[in-house]
């Protein structure tokens, strides 16, 4: 999570949570939802259009778990908050994704019956994060993921942990951790004897708190531990402790259970028992990894540190700030980052005027990220119990501080060795070890492992071999975490945006969760290549969780990008050179709002000119090197809490009119200006209320057209919420009547067909041929993963999608650019296809060791119907050539031609055109040589030229 240990280390806690008025979506509609997403991808017209995941693979995202084979640890499985399910048998070198074919890529837990090979998958990620996607309950599969059964509790939402009975497959206990944002009453502990047929709720809390841990003696299935942790969570604010946050105990395999963190136990009880993690050495010994929110004792006088602070600001009179020594006020100016015209002598001044008062200087830092440092609570401490949980002691006299910061209910995983009753290890930020049994740790974050470590295996049979997942990937050691292998060959990058530029070949650019801001080519290749090369096509710009980014389309080298809250840099990537250009509030006034997710925008018009938003909208005329607001505050205000909330999420300019810009916001708004900032209209009265606005998009074919997407994922209302409007949204249309359940994240025009939309939810990808009339699912080569941006590449026509959890997928859709209303009725439409260049190299191979390169080129078509359809491949002279006999569908459909002819085509090429000789290639094939070609599927008919 972090690019600089103590700067930005702020990641989690500050994202829009919801929770109170908006109605949380039914989990019987949630069902129907699924059912109707099945349907509308076996029916849609562009079922069969394949998308490429062009990675990236160097980076990651976040693990959540791991299960590995006992017998033999080089097979294992892994599972990604929203990227599905992996499986290796060779040690990590290779994985196969096993969750394709279920509905959902979120993952809270996995668990496999190694005796069976029976793999059960909890959905819904366990951590509280800004994008900890819900799921849709227990699935089972015994064919190691070619089919998923969902054996239940669809309304669980977010699942902490699975436990199978290692004598019985059949009797499964898990701990359901609940919705995210809203109460409900299907969460704590589920039992089921009967492999997954009927469950039966074993504890249950109350409707907030849920449980996060789970786990059983080693040796012995009946004793079990768990931990309920009660949060409260909105766009505001987050409670990460309450008072029904406990450990219980079971005896009898989870029938019943006891509440064990009791007051005379030892274990902290009350408000501030935050999340716990569970590990149990055996049916005595049981560790507890505690975020605690009660707050630290105040610190002597002695202990305070030298110099100003924020605090001393607030209560400081006007004759004390003055008498302040300038060094020393100029120190702490300097040392906050105050703009550099706050300096001692001008801030005395400003004082002394009454224009600004000392507690001001304290209101200036008062961002997001102060308030999440700033909070003085205990943090991680780890108990131990010796008799089984009657009582409870902290293992370490000091803090365990730069774990967990304040953001510990994202992490809260601990680890006993199995042949080490003192060997425990803590996850956090950094992952530490000890091997007194939690008196003292150190540190095992070496220089190839990421931070934010969320699960770990110990192998119970070889001290020292580890299996790390945290926010990167994965990680091995064999010597207890001396040292770790990187084991990042998979593309499950969690992005959070995408562009592109127009070189060539083309860039892609990047934002990640925890994983910075990259950029590579389109093409380049996602192989390990790049490890004996030393140098990998994709290269990192910038680290921290990587957000929006801005691509001067004059030089694509300045680049424009940053990490959460609005901290923007610009980028020379020619020079390295790199500017810090967040805009700053004036002393005295409210410091401005940033979303986790700030947009920023550079103006078609002119691009020296970029846009960004905070609560107002600000312009730079030169590249961001100054910046004047150019709005009021374009939200309802914000609330009090601990999270930023009131901040602008979108902003869109026509390409019709400087200055015609629109501006949406996390609390519900949308406003318009057509003069540059000049006024401002509030467009959304008319649009459902409080949600947050993903998108709004200025039109590309028409000036008065403006399109909007809305998203309830913060309220657990996951309503389709998609609007287009033809008079600057004075009216609006609702377009997302036909799109299954599902949060709306994006929603783009087609630059060459008015018509065309595309739209990714948080379960997939749609396309629109008659301006949101009816969608259509993408399926082929796309999983059922949360798409949070779509970019088209104009010049090649690729539309690419930028998931958060899969990484990026590109398709060409020149052929969807060519369709209207009239083509879509005929029984056959025959799309042009692109040139190809002739290889002498068709057929043959560079050695007797390497493989045969054999040629192919796609046909495109569309059919109103499924039918069987004849293609023929036509020599300039109209002669037959090939035949393909195709099982057509209703819809677009691609062809796969290796461009192969038979002897006797050969001979008829051959006499129309005696100059040209064609030779049988070294695996026996004839191939077509240098020429024009014809295409013809009923009376359609289309060329293809061979260079």
């Amino acid at each position: 999570m972090r690019f600089s240990q103590k700067l930005i280390i702020c990641f989690i806690l500050c994202f829009c949570f919801g929770f109170s008025q908006q109605p949380s979506t039914p989990s019987k509609a949630l069902e129907k939802a699924n059912q109707q997403k099945q349907a509308s991808t076996q029916n849609s017209l562009v079922k069969n259009v394949h998308f490429e995941n062009i990675g990236p693979t160097i980076m990651s995202g976040r693990v959540v778990d791991l299960d590995v084979n006992p017998e033999n640890p080089t097979e294992f499985y892994v599972g990604y908050a929203s990227g599905g399910v992996w499986h290796t048998t060779n040690n990590g070198s290779t994985f196969e994704p096993i969750l394709d074919t279920s509905n959902t890529q979120n993952v809270g837990d996995i668990a496999v019956d190694w005796k069976t090979k029976t793999i059960w998958v909890g959905t819904g990620e366990n951590n509280a994060s800004r994008s900890s996607y819900a799921g849709i309950g227990i699935l089972k599969s015994t064919d190691n993921g070619k089919t998923w059964t969902n054996v239940g509790l669809p309304d669980s939402h977010h699942i902490g942990r699975i436990l199978i009975n290692p004598n019985n497959t059949n009797e499964v206990v898990v701990g359901v951790t609940g919705h995210l944002y809203s109460p409900n009453k299907e969460r704590g502990i589920y039992k089921t004897t009967d492999g997954g047929k009927t469950w039966q709720q074993k504890l249950f809390v109350d409707d907030e708190s849920g449980i996060i841990d789970v786990q059983h003696a080693p040796n012995n299935y009946n004793v079990m531990f768990a931990s309920s942790w009660t949060k409260d969570r909105k766009a505001w604010n987050f409670n990460g402790s309450g008072n029904q946050s406990a450990i219980y105990k079971s005896t009898d395999a989870g029938n019943t259970w006891v509440k064990i963190t009791t007051s005379e136990s030892g274990f902290p009880t009350g408000h501030g028992v935050g999340r716990i993690g569970l590990a149990v050495y055996n049916e005595n010994i049981v560790y507890a990894l505690h975020d605690s929110q009660f707050r630290r004792t105040s610190e002597s006088e002695t202990d305070k540190k030298n110099g100003l602070t924020k605090e001393d600001f607030k209560t400081m009179s006007v004759s004390a700030f003055l008498n302040i020594e300038d060094k020393k006020l100029n120190e702490f100016l300097k040392t906050n980052g105050f703009q550099e015209k706050y300096r001692a002598k001008n801030v005395k001044q400003l004082v002394r005027s009454g224009s600004v008062k000392p507690i001001d200087l304290a209101k200036y830092l008062e961002d997001a990220n102060s308030l999440l440092f700033d909070t003085p609570v205990i943090g991680a401490e780890v108990y131990k119990s010796t008799d089984g949980g009657k009582t409870w002691q902290k293992t370490h006299d000091n803090y365990i501080d730069d774990l967990y910061y304040s953001y510990g209910y994202y992490f809260g995983e601990i680890r006993v060795d199995p042949q080490d009753k003192d060997g425990i290890y803590i996850m956090g930020v950094p992952i530490l070890k000890s091997k007194d049994g939690g008196k003292t740790f150190t540190s095992i974050n070496k220089e190839n492992v990421h931070v934010d470590h969320q699960a770990l295996w110990v192998n119970p049979n070889k001290q020292g071999h580890l299996i790390d997942g945290n926010d990167g990937g994965l990680n091995i050691s064999y010597d207890d975490g001396e040292s770790w292998e990187k084991l990042n060959v998979t593309s499950v990058g969690q992005f959070y945006a995408i562009n592109i530029d127009y070189e060539t070949p083309y860039n892609v650019y990047g934002g990640l969760q925890d994983n910075g801001v990259w950029v590579g080519a389109h093409n380049a290749k996602m192989d390990k290549k790049w490890q004996q090369e030393g140098k990998h096509p994709w290269q990192r710009l910038m680290g921290g969780d990587g957000m929006h980014i801005q691509i001067d389309n004059r030089k694509s080298n300045v680049v424009y990008t940053g990490y959460q809250f609005g901290n923007y840099f610009r980028i020379n990537r020619k020079t390295g050179e790199q500017k810090y250009i967040q805009p700053k509030h004036k002393l005295g006034e409210k410091p401005y709002r940033f979303n986790w997710q700030t947009p920023i925008l550079l103006s078609s018009h002119n691009q020296d000119i970029l846009y960004l938003g905070g609560n107002k909208l600000m312009r730079s005329m030169n590249q961001g090197n100054d910046w004047t607001a150019i709005s009021n505050d374009l939200t309802n205000g914000g609330k009090p809490g601990n999270v930023a909330y009131g901040t602008l999420t979108s902003i869109s300019e026509s390409p019709f009119q400087f200055g015609l810009i629109y501006a949406g916001s996390d609390d519900g708004l949308i406003h318009i200006t057509k003069n540059g900032g000049g006024s401002w209209e509030n467009i959304s009265s008319n649009l459902p209320k409080d949600l947050w606005v993903s998108r709004v998009i200025a039109s590309q074919h028409k000036k008065e057209r403006v399109y909007a997407t809305l998203n309830g994922y913060r309220w657990d209302d996951f309503s389709v919420y998609a609007y287009s409007s033809d008079d600057y949204g004075k009216t609006w249309k609702d377009i997302g009547a036909n799109i299954p359940l599902s949060p709306v994240n994006v929603i783009k025009e087609d630059p060459k067909n008015e018509h065309i939309l595309y739209l990714g939810t948080d379960n997939g990808a749609y396309v629109s041929f008659n301006n949101g009339g009816n969608w259509e699912a993408f399926s082929n080569g796309l999983p059922a993963v949360a798409v949070h941006d779509i970019v088209l590449q104009p010049d090649a026509n690729d539309l690419l999608l930028g998931t958060h959890g899969r990484g990026i997928y590109k398709t060409n859709v020149a052929h969807f650019q060519t369709m209207n209303a009239s083509k879509m009725n005929q029984s056959i439409v025959l799309f042009d296809a692109e040139d190809i260049k002739h290889s002498m190299r068709w057929g043959s191979a560079y050695s007797a060791w390497s493989e045969v390169y054999e040629p192919s080129m796609d046909i495109k078509f569309y059919s109103k119907n499924n039918g069987v359809q004849t293609i023929k491949i036509l020599s300039e002279n109209q002669s037959e050539l090939h035949q393909i006999i195709e099982k057509a569908v209703k819809g677009f459909n691609t062809v796969a031609y290796d461009l192969t002819i038979s002897e006797k085509a050969k001979k008829i090429l051959m006499k129309e055109n005696t100059s040209i000789k064609i030779n049988k290639a070294e695996n026996g094939k004839y191939y077509l040589p240098k020429g024009k070609y014809g295409v013809q599927i009923g009376s359609e008919k289309t060329m293809i030229t061979i260079k």
